[in-house]
């Protein structure tokens, strides 16, 4: 049932082929017996990512509107973008010990500065005529933000989601070293017993690109989010036959 509920979901975002190849990379990966922990490493993955959205979009959204700040947090995001990966290890294990939940948090650090700094980028490359504009009619602050700002922004912010998914999927083989289970699991016990045939199970349930977002998917979909208008979303149908984003 699960693998049908995605390969629609995929279908309905990116197309007829995406959703066919949904169907038939998940149906792989249960053939060759990882879907059990792709499905560990999915929730964990997810959680991630969407504890990076809560936390990373309202502050680019504070840092490109203060750029004081923003030149205090800029040295931060970029020795977080240089440290390497397994550094965030040690004080995530002695802070919170191992297991999924520390995974969880290691991988937020991780993958956390391409969407702050994607936010940034994408709201300070709005016209200035296009803000000048709206103050001149009246817009508020708030109303600048989400009718002018964010809606011009997207597609640089779907960029920046795309990346944090991407850095959390790495993530996800380096945090099995702090008993994080999942796919990563599998790579790590193949490594250790020199056995490469379950290491190659465990990378490829998580590098098959078929099953998960591409930035050309990101794209279309903010571009839809920014061509619709009001008489669409009221008389938007419940399921369509072919997919929305074009």
């Amino acid at each position: 049932m699960a693998i049908i509920v995605f390969a629609l979901i995929a279908w309905q975002i990116s197309g007829v082929g995406m959703g066919v190849a949904t169907l038939v990379s998940l149906i792989a990966i249960g053939a060759i017996g990882a879907w059990s922990q792709a499905m560990v490493t999915l929730p964990l993955v997810l959680t991630a990512l969407l504890f990076c959205i809560v936390i990373g979009l309202p502050l680019g959204i504070w840092l490109a509107r203060s750029p004081r700040a923003a030149k205090i947090i800029r040295p931060l995001l970029d020795a977080m973008q240089t440290t390497p990966a397994f550094v965030y290890l040690v004080p995530i294990v002695m802070l919170f010990g191992i297991g999924n939940v520390p995974g969880v948090v290691v991988t937020i650090t991780f993958a956390l500065p391409p969407i702050i700094r994607l936010t940034i980028l994408g709201i300070n490359q709005v016209p200035a005529d296009l803000i000048e504009a709206s103050r001149s009619f009246g817009a508020s602050p708030r109303q600048m933000l989400f009718k002018v700002q964010l809606p011009l922004a997207m597609p640089t912010i779907m960029a920046g989601v795309n990346q944090t998914l991407m850095l959390a999927l790495s993530m996800v083989v380096i945090a099995s070293m702090i008993a994080v289970g999942g796919l990563g699991q599998m790579v790590l016990r193949g490594i250790g017993r020199l056995d490469m045939g379950l290491a190659t199970v465990g990378g490829v349930g998580i590098c098959d690109p078929r099953h998960y977002p591409r930035s050309s998917d990101a794209g279309r979909w903010a571009r839809l989010t920014q061509s619709r208008q009001p008489s669409l979303v009221h008389h938007w149908p419940c399921w369509s036959a072919d997919p929305p984003i074009h």
